[in-house]
């Protein structure tokens, strides 16, 4: 017996470890200024992004989603972002890092300047290429992608926030609601993963399962009895990349919560998650459930609110 564990535990030590979740990140647009810097800025994050794209452990959001988000938001896909424009963009393509930037040119040489933004906890770093001429933009770049892939795993504790406990979750959103007058809501939030209808809704789910740990009474949909507050919406997850073994999926949750009686609206919202698992459709499902978890933290005030 004594050999067999031995044996065992030998195994183990051998068999390789889980990779670590990749991290979901997007690059935008670098600024630029000065003469024969036209369409440079896009150049540099389109010859960025493909370079990054190789590293196992990043998932890149797609131009054509940054496109659609900034375009929603009439944002401008440039390197000018600040950290509350990218707390916006990570809160709409689940997107943990932003990395943009600048180009510019001083004294006969050339400057690509990295920012490296976590979404979540504002931090920004910064790394810088140095380059003869705007025709070496290339080699810039690659310059610049170890240099940032290094700082995004060397400062991966300060750029992404720490996941809170669920029970933490409950506790602290049950200090918001004591005392309250709390209404009787319905949930209802159709759910498609890959073009097919899914049993058990993940979001739906979630949020009813919060708003029960809180104390309200949730009100079946189906049941036909009214409630004071109704939350609708719809939300979709697809798959966002393969890692080896590890699946990538990404979710939209959107929403709205209305007051029947008087007919109001007492919020519009969207959130987007991320999650990595073994199979598709339970990292789809947990990417719904982390979406809908961060939409509860403005769900709870809008219902709440006198």
């Amino acid at each position: 017996m004594k050999r067999l564990l031995i044996l065992l535990f030998a195994l183990a030590a051998l068999a390789p470890a889980r990779a670590a979740e990749p991290l979901t990140a997007a690059v935008l647009d670098f600024q630029t200024s000065g003469p024969g810097f036209d369409k440079k800025g896009a150049e540099a994050a389109v010859l960025l992004n493909a370079k990054l794209s190789s590293d196992p452990n990043l998932i890149l959001v797609e131009r054509q989603e940054l496109d659609k988000v900034f375009g929603e938001q009439e944002l401008g896909l440039s390197g000018n972002v600040t950290p509350e424009t990218a707390a916006k963009v990570g809160q709409l393509t689940g997107a943990k890092v932003i990395i943009t930037g600048r180009i510019f040119g001083a004294d006969n040489k050339y400057y690509a300047v990295a920012k490296i933004i976590g979404t979540e906890t504002s931090r920004v770093y910064g790394e810088t290429a140095l380059f003869s001429s705007l025709d070496a933009l290339d080699g810039a770049m690659d310059q610049l992608a170890p240099k940032i892939l290094s700082t995004i795993d060397k400062r991966a504790d300060t750029l992404v926030a720490k996941v809170e406990d669920p029970a933490a979750r409950i506790e602290r959103l049950k200090k918001l609601v004591a005392g309250k007058t709390l209404p009787s809501v319905s949930v209802q939030i159709a759910e498609q993963h890959l073009s097919r209808a899914v049993a058990d809704p993940a979001a739906q789910t979630e949020i009813k399962f919060i708003l029960q740990q809180l104390g309200f009474e949730v009100v079946d949909a189906s049941s036909g009895k009214p409630s004071d507050v109704v939350i609708s919406g719809e939300a979709f997850s697809e798959m966002a990349g393969r890692r080896g073994n590890l699946v990538s999926c990404r979710a939209r949750v959107e929403l709205k919560i209305t007051r029947p009686a008087t007919g109001s609206l007492l919020l519009a919202d969207r959130q987007t998650g991320v999650a990595v698992d073994l199979a598709e459709n339970m990292a789809g499902k947990s990417a719904l459930q982390n979406a809908a978890a961060k939409l509860i933290d403005r769900i709870v005030p809008a219902i709440t609110a006198r």
